[in-house]
């Protein structure tokens, strides 16, 4: 009988040795893997482009007319209203089918339609990942639009291990559609706060700069941008003072310069209005002091520019109940240089439906 026992542990131990072996095979195998097809950008290397040169409008722009600029964190398509996210708490990896994708999808482009603008910088715009259905939606954008654009990774990676189920291949980035003609778009990158193996699947943050010429022979330095999101802190700061250091320096070789999009930090003024009282993901903070004398943020707090994903959002914006228990946040907006004037700023209300971030609609004039 004890001999018979003894067998039986023995062959269990072999099988959960031999279990434990191939785990550490796989594991090994997909370590090996990740980091052989870890995106490695340089720290500065040409923004993608559509080929359709027909499309742009030739000629530099005139300083003397103002100038439209949204800016919105389109949430690759896979977070509207019905949407949840897992880092935030939610349960969704991603939507449950493609045609959600597509119905975010075209509600955005109607919604960029229905505000003309000469500039759009867009965020979190998929162009091949699982997670969107593997939608080229630069592509899409640009077709819709009739706007040709500039684009660039800020997240591309192999395949995504985690969660169960994985994330998959995701390749997304930021867009900059507008028609007039840069003479130059290009990848910044920004510092990276993880370190290896979670280095090899997360994303790699960085700038997308475009240079417009203007009438005056001066530029217009547009930077589109989308900060740490999932870090201690840390990485938001390095980013944040990347970002201060190229704004000022290309203000002081005399050049017009805003930098918009998603900072992932709540901006100035707007803590107040609505409280960092989630348990579930709060984003940084910028305090007004860290810009230079004559440097101003362009910010609406009227309308929160972003929602907490962990759940799915069926209330009315307008309800003021849902407004002070659900967490609301401002972290979208831009920065300008001192020769810029804000001549209005507004969060429009998207109720977000089609993305987890509503848009901001900036208008400027350029100081002579």
């Amino acid at each position: 009988m004890k001999c018979t026992v003894f067998l039986l542990c023995l062959r269990v131990l072999k099988i959960v040795c031999g279990v434990a072996a191939t785990a550490a095979v796989l594991f090994g195998g997909l370590l090996i893997v990740i980091t052989i097809t870890e995106y490695r950008p340089q720290p500065q290397e040409p923004a993608l482009k559509n080929v359709d040169e027909g499309m742009y409008q030739s000629g530099a722009l005139d300083p003397a007319q103002p100038l439209d600029i949204l800016s919105w964190n389109i949430g690759y398509c896979g977070l509207g209203a019905p949407q949840s996210f897992f880092m935030d708490g939610g349960s969704m990896v991603r939507p449950p089918h493609k045609e959600a994708v597509e119905e975010n999808l075209k509600g955005i482009i109607q919604t960029l339609k229905q505000n003309p603008v000469h500039i759009y910088l867009l965020q979190e715009v998929d162009q091949k990942s699982h997670r969107s259905y593997y939608i080229n939606q630069p592509e899409a954008i640009s077709s819709a639009l009739e706007l040709p654009f500039a684009y660039t990774y800020n997240y591309k990676a192999f395949f995504v291990p985690y969660p169960i189920p994985p994330l998959g291949k995701v390749a997304s980035g930021l867009g900059t559609f507008t028609r007039f003609v840069p003479t130059e778009s290009v990848r910044i990158a920004l510092p990276v706060p993880f370190t290896w193996p979670v280095r090899t699947v997360n994303l790699k943050r960085c700038m997308l700069v475009s240079r417009f010429p203007l009438m005056s022979g001066k530029q217009l330095v547009t930077v589109n941008l989308h900060l740490e999101a999932y870090d201690d802190g840390a990485g938001k700061i390095a980013q944040t003072q990347a970002l201060l250091n190229f704004i000022r320096a290309e203000y002081d070789a005399g050049n017009y310069v805003i930098a918009g999009g998603d900072f992932n930090q709540t901006l100035p003024g707007m803590k107040e209005r609505y409280p960092l009282n989630s348990d579930l993901w709060t984003p940084g903070i910028i305090e007004p002091d860290i810009l230079p004398e004559g440097w101003q943020f362009a910010v609406d707090g009227d309308t929160p520019s972003c929602r907490l994903t962990n759940a799915s959002y069926t209330p009315a914006l307008t309800d003021d109940a849902i407004r002070k228990n659900w967490p609301y946040y401002v972290i979208d907006g831009f920065i300008l240089s001192p020769n810029i004037t804000v001549q209005s700023v507004k969060t429009l209300d998207e109720s977000f439906r089609y993305a987890d971030h509503n848009p901001v609609k900036l208008r400027i004039l350029l100081n002579p």
